[in-house]
């Protein structure tokens, strides 16, 4: 008889082992075959609930960004019961983030590293451990409510972690592809965004009797919040415009392409460079957060009088070079565009004589930096306008640009680069 209880008992240690093979190979097999993320956690989940007999499962994924405040990025259950799904609370997680090995409970009411939860239901026990690729925590499994009314065992502790171990590395892989995929979406909107952009600036200089105008713009990033245009008001004026959007990258892209469509909107029913600047700063502070601004030169260009009306909203004072006189800067105006409604500005209209030389440009120019952090300076691109102002207007733009390069060297461009030179050509 001893030996029959012996022999049963070794069939049922066989059996066992058996079903936990079983229960692995196919888990290897489903989650094996699929890189979508939610499919491999409702796969690891259901398995491991009928694994150890449990009444429901879930996976928390760490967030990757703030592993020590355990943010939940992603939250799977399977249930066997019309009981309320249970959640684990903030020192659980905790917990496992410093020991990082299995917990159990038996007995959840009264276990001190339960007293902050709050559930309804009957929840009595509880089976959680570690989801770890290469000792680094990037979840939990748990399974809840041992089936029958019974309690985890070690055998359901070493079952599970089985399964854990053998889950992380593709769960973390999952995620990681979906990442990617995440990421390419995302450059590919970049880039459309790019184009679109792209497409918003002129794409030629205006041709001008009697004047050389040309413009540039070289993004920091993929899309800027730099804006320059050229925009005919009538067969003897032209408005021409540089702006400067706060901050870099697809939010200020959208501010400029909203600064773009308002002036433009503004300059076909304003005659004067104030009237379209203020009507253009209310409009822009209506549909505009408070924290994000904009800086611009606006000037409207008679090229039959040669008088250009400016008004300057907190932008880089504009150079304008005259022969035998030092250099003027065009300050007039106000302050920057959409902080505050109803602000007022001034204009100036000043007279562009033959040979004069105008530079419009953005911040870009003068605080770019070199890999000593030593800007390139209002006072280097003043020089370089003098000793270059004869040369023709698209000529001159390159010289600046690749002076600006060549001062930064190897350090990365950190703001958008764009200029406007207007020219009036010499008698």
């Amino acid at each position: 008889m001893e030996q029959l209880a012996l022999l049963q008992e070794e069939n049922q240690r066989l059996r066992k082992a058996v079903d936990e093979l079983s229960i692995l190979n196919d888990l290897a097999r489903v989650i094996s075959s699929t890189m979508n993320l939610d499919a491999v956690i409702e796969s690891v989940v259901k398995r491991s609930v009928r694994a150890i007999h449990g009444q429901q499962g879930m996976i928390t994924l760490v967030d990757e960004q703030a592993p020590t405040e355990m943010k939940t990025l992603i939250r799977a259950q399977d249930s066997t019961s019309d009981q309320q799904q249970f959640h684990l609370n903030q020192n659980v997680l905790g917990w496992m983030l410093i020991n990082k090995k299995p917990l159990i409970s038996n007995d959840l009411k009264s276990d001190p590293r339960f007293s902050g939860v709050r559930a309804e239901g009957d929840f009595r026990s509880l089976l959680c451990v570690p989801l770890l690729v290469k000792n680094r925590l990037i979840g939990l499994l748990a399974v809840f409510n041992k089936a029958g009314g019974g309690e985890f065992s070690e055998d359901d502790k070493r079952l599970l972690s089985i399964i854990a171990a053998q889950s992380g590395q593709i769960l973390e892989n999952a995620r990681l592809y979906e990442q990617e995929k995440s990421l390419i979406i995302m450059q590919e909107e970049v880039k459309l965004a790019s184009k679109i952009q792209l497409e918003l600036l002129p794409k030629q200089s205006p041709s001008v009797p009697g004047y050389e105008i040309a413009g540039k713009s070289i993004p920091a990033q993929m899309v800027g919040g730099d804006y320059f245009d050229f925009i005919p008001i009538d067969e003897r004026q032209l408005a021409i415009s540089l702006g400067d959007v706060s901050g870099k990258g697809l939010p200020a892209s959208l501010l400029m392409a909203n600064l773009q469509a308002t002036l433009r909107g503004q300059t076909l029913v304003n005659t004067s460079a104030k009237e379209c600047i203020t009507k253009s700063n209310k409009l822009l502070h209506q549909s505009t957060s408070s924290e994000k601004f904009v800086t611009l030169f606006y000037s409207i260009l008679n090229y039959e009088t040669h008088q250009l009306q400016y008004s300057n909203a907190g932008h880089d004072p504009p150079f304008l070079l005259s022969e035998g006189k030092n250099p003027v800067r065009l300050r007039m105006g106000g302050i920057v565009l959409s902080i505050m409604e109803g602000l007022p500005y001034d204009e100036e209209t000043v007279s562009l004589q033959p040979g004069d030389l105008l530079l419009i440009y953005s911040d870009g120019i003068p605080e770019a930096m070199n890999a000593t952090k030593e800007q390139f300076g209002e006072e280097r691109l003043c020089e370089l306008l003098i000793k270059n102002r004869t040369r023709p207007a698209v000529e001159l733009i390159d010289t600046v640009v690749t002076a600006v390069k060549d001062h930064a060297g190897s350090y990365p461009q950190s703001d958008d680069i764009t200029l406007i030179v207007v020219k009036r050509n010499p008698l």
